[in-house]
């Protein structure tokens, strides 16, 4: 007695479904808690004169065709993030140094992100 091959198919089917959605929830999870984790130290590194700036770290969440992103922005002082990020000139004349708080938490954060995404995959969600 042996197993058909659409009973064969099937089951090879199901299988390779199972895999897949263990490892889409493995990998969602582990972009939103690194999302978190990159909204947080953003916040605490960043400049804090009134602290507005800082509390105002925040990510948002979109999904289209089986894609999940986080957009990390700040919704109080989004407009000013680029010139405490890099500097500018003075209205006078000078420079204002920039104080990197950005990009070194996405750095820092993210190749490990992509490295606990490997593992998840590698191992089945």
């Amino acid at each position: 007695m042996g197993i058909s091959i659409d009973d064969l198919a099937n089951e090879i089917t199901s299988a390779v479904k199972s895999y897949t959605d263990d490892v889409t929830r493995g990998i969602e999870k582990e972009v939103d808690k690194t999302s978190k984790t990159v909204t947080k130290g953003i916040s605490s590194d960043s400049p804090k004169k009134t602290g507005e700036y800082a509390k105002g770290w925040t990510r948002k969440k979109t999904a289209q065709g089986g894609t999940v992103r986080y957009v990390i922005h700040n919704k109080k002082k989004g407009s000013i993030a680029h010139l405490l990020e890099f500097g500018h000139v003075k209205r006078g004349g000078g420079r204002v140094a920039g104080k990197p708080h950005i990009r070194p938490n996405y750095d820092r954060e993210v190749p490990e992100m992509v490295n606990r995404i490997k593992a998840i995959i590698r191992n089945g969600g």
